[in-house]
């Protein structure tokens, strides 16, 4: 199916189906034009779709957590050496325990030389299998983000593998088969981890050793740290190949785009656009952990909260004209990154992983054109748009 104008004209029926449609933002339109919390039975949950209240609800951190209380590591990993990862993810969890690596992961992160950053990516992303093009949207960010963290060059096809098949046991369509494949996979990640950290002193300007010298790890690194940085690489899994993929798409619809030098700013300003126009994470949620008020509705402990982010990102009270895909828009504003505490601190990362990733598949120089023909659709998924290309 290709996702042009004409193909999008049934409209998705809840915001969980918007993230794989077509065309979903005519129905994110409308949502805005409605309250701004509506209760959707269906899913179960409040829904927030303009920016003003998503905003409100992602500062409320006080009263609003990532998870449920009563379900701080998804069930069906409990118990795994997957979900002792995810137990520990400071993105995933609101204690005070978690927020410690907070700082040390951001000073880290907000240190790195983007410059050199996006030279190593592009390395990387030449050395990826450019077919399937959908496997290579993967890989070329992973691989860049763990040799960023010093695996060795033999070592990032392996890493490669094994966080593509620790992510699959986020998703709630996750599968038996694919909950063991990330138990196994998260094991080794760790074993992996624990190996770079406790041997020789980490390669110097390496992400890995940024994250040990913050956070003042010596001998001995704690599980905890171990496993925040296989979420440093989970982060950039899905979320920076739908990115990658929406750029390239971006490309292709806006014919405009295609006759500027592919310089690393030109196809860095693209992909930043498209974060904001098409964005690979298409909502997040939020759970109340107490009675709490958010534009003007009353939401009871225990309550979920659906915020549909790219909803948000086209709000024209957000940014003005924000159906228009303009790469150099003033003063460009997003929430698909967060917001507030939970804000993701390698918003800057993803963007360059992406335009190195951009540079390398347009270095190949496709037919923009014939794959718009031959068309797209999307990676079954309740919050990223990632394509699949035909």
């Amino acid at each position: 199916m290709n996702p042009s104008p004409a193909s999008s004209a049934n409209s998705p029926l809840e915001p969980v189906a918007a993230v794989t449609h077509a065309d979903p933002y005519p129905f994110y339109a409308e949502l805005r034009a409605g309250p701004p919390l509506v209760w959707n039975e269906t899913l179960r949950a409040w829904v927030a779709s303009r920016a003003d209240a998503i905003g409100s609800l992602l500062l409320a951190h006080g009263a609003l957590r990532v998870r449920p209380a009563a379900e701080p590591v998804p069930r069906a990993i409990v118990g795994s050496t997957a979900g002792e990862v995810f137990g520990h993810l400071v993105r995933m969890n609101d204690s005070a325990a978690h927020q410690a690596h907070r700082p040390a992961l951001q000073r880290a992160l907000a240190g790195l030389d983007l410059e050199a950053v996006h030279s190593a990516a592009l390395q990387v992303a030449r050395s990826v299998a450019p077919d399937p093009l959908s496997d290579a949207l993967f890989s070329m960010p992973v691989r860049a983000v763990a040799h960023l963290l010093g695996f060795a060059p033999e070592s990032l096809a392996q890493v490669d593998r094994w966080m593509r098949d620790f992510v699959a046991c986020l998703s709630p369509l996750s599968t038996a088969g694919q909950l063991q494949a990330a138990s196994v996979a998260a094991g080794e990640l760790m074993a992996r981890f624990e190996a770079l950290a406790g041997g020789s002193p980490p390669r110097h300007g390496s992400l890995l050793a940024a994250v040990l010298a913050e956070s003042g790890a010596r001998n001995a690194v704690s599980r905890s740290l171990l496993a925040n940085l296989v979420g440093l690489l989970s982060q950039t899994c899905d979320a920076t190949a739908g990115l990658l993929g929406n750029s390239l798409i971006a490309l292709m619809r806006e014919p405009s785009l295609q006759g500027a030098a592919p310089t690393r700013e030109g196809l860095l300003s693209v992909v930043e656009e498209t974060a904001r126009h098409d964005p690979s994470i298409q909502n997040t949620r939020r759970f109340a952990v107490e009675p709490v008020a958010i534009a003007g509705t009353r939401l009871g402990a225990g309550d979920a909260v659906l915020l549909v982010l790219a909803a948000a990102n086209r709000d024209p009270a957000f940014n003005p004209e924000p159906d228009r895909f303009m790469r150099a828009r003033a003063h460009r504003r997003m929430l698909g990154f967060g917001h507030g505490v939970h804000a993701c601190p390698g918003q800057a990362l993803a963007c360059t992983l992406a335009a190195a990733g951009l540079q390398a598949l347009l270095d190949r120089a496709p037919d923009l054109d014939a794959m718009r023909a031959r068309g797209w659709h999307y990676r079954p998924s309740a919050n990223a748009r990632i394509p699949v290309f035909h």
